[in-house]
């Protein structure tokens, strides 16, 4: 049972003005808050506290901080001998930055039958924080063609993984593999991945109980700003494996 009643933010709220994360419900598990707005002040506020937004089309805005959190460690990804094979094969050629919004709009589309939180209202926000060097897209390309990547936020420390998608087998695991390698150059120590998951488990991610992520979290996101990840160019999977 959830002993506190759910937390609603108006727009007119200061953009920090979320409950403590430890707050957040039991079941569902990290559901925190409701309502307020997706600017990219409030947005960069929630992920410096370990919180996301997380709603389908037609519902109010929803905050999630859930327990436990699934991480990365950079440098600790679980690389088969499948997917090394991949990467040494050159098959895919991988960017930084050059198509965000064809990325978002791919992880959008990709989740249309099943139902999908990237509503249009979540593109244009991100798409903002994009603007601002604050949201990151790797692509993966096969050819001329969008094989698949990811895009999230970086923050000090911290990369905020919000979304991967995959056209082509393993092309959202090669993204994976590349924003490892963007990670260490960068000196982020950690990538959040939300909702631990079996998928996750198998390429090496930890499960953090809430209390150590936000631990862990507090003292990377003051290491900095919003981090300002170089655009890098096109280049093929060989050099990552």
């Amino acid at each position: 049972m959830n002993g506190q009643p759910l937390h609603w933010l108006r727009s007119t709220d200061p953009p920090d003005a979320f409950p403590p994360a430890e707050t957040a419900w039991q079941e569902p598990n990290g559901l925190l808050a409701a309502g307020g707005d997706l600017s990219p002040e409030r947005l960069i506020a929630a992920y410096r506290r370990g919180i996301f937004p997380w709603f389908s089309e037609g519902q109010p805005i929803l905050w999630w901080c859930p327990d436990p959190r699934a991480v990365f460690l950079p440098g600790k990804l679980h690389i088969s001998r499948s997917l090394g094979r991949r990467l040494r094969s050159a098959e895919y050629q991988v960017s930084v930055d050059q198509d965000f919004g064809s990325l978002i709009r791919l992880c959008a589309k990709t989740r249309q039958d099943s139902g999908t939180w990237i509503t249009r209202d979540m593109i244009r926000a991100y798409t903002r924080l994009h603007e601002r060097g604050v949201a990151h897209s790797i692509e993966v390309w096969h050819g001329a063609s969008l094989a698949g990547g990811l895009y999230g936020i970086a923050i000090g420390g911290a990369f905020f993984g919000e979304s991967m998608v995959s056209l082509l087998s393993d092309a959202s695991k090669v993204a994976l593999v590349c924003l490892d390698a963007v990670a260490r150059q960068h000196g982020i120590s950690l990538i959040d991945c939300q909702v631990p998951n079996p998928h996750l488990d198998s390429l090496g991610a930890t499960r953090l109980p809430r209390a150590e992520f936000l631990r862990t979290i507090g003292s990377l996101v003051s290491a900095g700003p919003e981090r300002r990840i170089r655009p890098t160019p096109l280049r093929a999977t060989s050099e990552l494996g």
